[in-house]
């Protein structure tokens, strides 16, 4: 019983995200942001509203703290495995065509998962805030820093007037008001559908034995990874690649924010330096996906002999070896 309300849920915030990822990008445009900073900002954290209200739901209401961490940091591995999904579904790899000013936003990434992984290896030796650690405050600020800082440099570098007039077209015949109204209704049922996901990933962990931290680096991290799946493979298949690499490694930005956010909802103490030690795996894991990825956009390999480039490839492999570790080291 517990797996088909497990599968329930998920599919509200399937169905639901699509839509609200879909209203986000009406909005983005709507709001004059832009493709690009739309996949980058507001795509990324309307796709990333299941993992914040999850985390919001873990902490503030069941007292979860692993299922939190595990959420937060098993949708950042998820999320840079989907690139090798996008790199699958077309003929070249995405690396080659992918603008290379998403460095940036890899940078901040491996920073801001460094932070976090500070605040999960020094544990108690870090004196706290108050409640929170020390690294929640460093987590928040860095976000914005980095959305900041991307934004003039695309503003900068990347003058794209002609696309962005042409885009202005796309959801002309969509008023704003619709999709505003649109946008709450999605939003509403995947808040929803995430505030009931922490005590189902508690059920599963009791009553299969795999640990809270395991289950929410792996069940609930793909659950509420799911909007970005469905987000990032439509843009591949329309085009704009740009889009959906800015979504997922927007996505990961607004992930760590989240578990600063985390921190600040349990009161409990801080909530990294409690957790298991097995989230130290997903930090390394996620910083050598970044690795992998900044390398293919650096050396924008052109062909590729299998159905993914070696770049992606290896993401892939990095994350079946994590999640093979993060099982066993789940007791």
């Amino acid at each position: 019983m517990i797996w088909i309300q497990f599968l329930a849920v998920s599919l509200v915030i399937v169905f639901a995200g699509v839509r609200l990822a879909r209203n986000g990008d009406v909005l983005g445009e709507k709001m004059g942001l832009g493709r690009s900073w739309a996949g980058l900002v507001l795509l990324a954290a309307t796709t990333s509203l299941p993992e914040l209200f999850t985390g919001f739901g873990a902490t503030a209401l069941a007292s979860l703290p692993d299922i939190a961490i595990g959420d937060v940091l098993g949708s950042c591995m998820f999320n840079l495995l989907i690139l090798s999904f996008m790199d699958a579904i077309q003929p070249e790899p995405i690396s080659t065509r992918a603008h290379q000013g998403h460095a940036l936003s890899i940078g901040f990434g491996v920073l801001l998962v460094s932070v976090a992984g500070f605040g999960i290896l020094g544990g108690a030796r870090l004196p706290p805030l108050g409640w929170i650690g020390v690294s929640t405050p460093v987590l928040i600020v860095l976000y914005f820093v980095a959305m900041r800082v991307v934004f003039t440099h695309q503003k900068q570098i990347r003058m794209r007037e002609t696309q962005e007039v042409a885009e202005e077209l796309q959801y002309a015949a969509t008023p704003l008001q619709t999709a505003v109204v649109h946008y709450g209704v999605s939003a509403l049922l995947v808040v929803g559908a995430a505030l009931v996901l922490p005590q189902l990933g508690a059920e599963i962990a009791r009553q299969t034995g795999l640990g809270e931290a395991f289950v929410g680096s792996l069940f609930i991290a793909l659950t509420t990874s799911l909007p970005e799946i469905v987000v990032s493979l439509a843009a591949v298949r329309i085009g704009a690649i740009d889009l959906g690499i800015g979504n997922i490694l927007g996505s990961n930005l607004f992930n760590l924010l989240i578990l600063g956010l985390d921190d600040v909802f349990y009161r409990q103490g801080p909530l990294l330096a409690g957790s298991h030690p097995s989230h130290a795996i997903a930090i390394v894991a996620v910083g050598a996906m970044y690795s992998l990825f900044l390398i293919g956009l650096t050396y924008r390999v052109l062909t590729k002999r299998f159905a993914v480039a070696w770049d992606t490839g290896a993401i892939a492999a990095v994350y079946v070896v994590a999640i093979g570790l993060a099982y066993l080291a789940r007791t």
